[in-house]
């Protein structure tokens, strides 16, 4: 697995050398597009209207556009430049409860993983923050984005959570109204509840799109034709208090 980023975890003046690596990969199915006509596959060229010719990637640089049609160019080592030993680290700001950041915040997880020679100070860092029942709220800059990040203890390692900044997060578009439940409802609710309630066992879930999907690629590549997977129609209840009943029933017969 590549590393994604490395870096340093730096607290006080504890300076932990590790390394990011991606908690997941894609296994989804991709499709590519391709011409209706022909079935050839298109193709996109990054072309300079000047020169009128394909650029390649080792002949693009950044730019900033501060005005119509002019930039400012910068290169892989004047942006380095710019950043300082503060933004090379994972500089933890400080310590926190996980139940204080909103879970809306959350973007993308790493592992983080030690270098050689930091085994022990990474360790004690994770045994400290887990019996404290704390995360480390820190900062690093990966690429050009300066990263709000969430250090997570778990039993086995340290996750890093990267977070939205406030300014990212959007206002609900639209205001909802909140109605008045009475109890009998949320009794009910609260029953069904109970009744659909189980240990969380990640092993048993996969991605059953994926599967018909791939069952549809093999359908097509035999020449045969697609049929429809779910013809059932659901049942039309409207009433609250009897969907949630018939939700308790079916989840009892295990087909909820």
């Amino acid at each position: 697995m590549a590393v994604a980023h490395k870096s340093a975890i730096s607290v006080g003046m504890l300076y932990i050398p590790v390394s990011l690596y991606k908690t997941t990969r894609d296994i989804s199915v991709s499709f590519n597009q391709l011409c209706k006509d022909t079935h050839e596959r298109v193709r996109y060229k990054k072309i300079c209207p000047s020169c009128n010719k394909e650029v390649t990637s080792d002949g693009i640089i950044k730019g900033y556009e501060f005005e119509k049609d002019n930039y400012v160019t910068f290169t892989e080592d004047e942006l380095e430049k710019i950043k300082t030993n503060k933004d090379k680290t994972i500089h933890i700001m400080h310590f926190t409860k996980l139940s204080d950041v909103d879970h809306i915040f959350y973007e993308k997880n790493y592992y983080v993983v030690p270098n050689a020679g930091a085994e022990k100070a990474c360790e004690l860092l994770r045994q400290a923050m887990l019996s404290k029942k704390e995360v480390a709220i820190a900062k690093t800059v990966i690429g050009t984005t300066e990263n709000l990040i969430v250090l997570y203890p778990t039993k086995d390692n340290i996750i890093a959570k990267t977070l939205y900044y406030q300014a990212e997060i959007q206002a609900i578009p639209v205001s909802t109204v909140k109605p008045t439940i009475d109890k009998a409802e949320l009794d009910m609710a609260k029953t069904m509840i109970d009744a659909m309630t189980s240990v969380f066992e990640p092993e048993k879930y996969h991605d059953e799109y994926q599967e018909r999907l791939r069952t549809a690629i093999e359908t097509k590549i035999a020449g045969r034709e697609i049929q429809t997977a779910d013809t059932a129609r659901p049942d039309n209840i409207i009433d609250l208090m009897e969907a949630m009943k018939k939700t308790v029933e079916m989840s009892k017969k295990g087909t909820a």
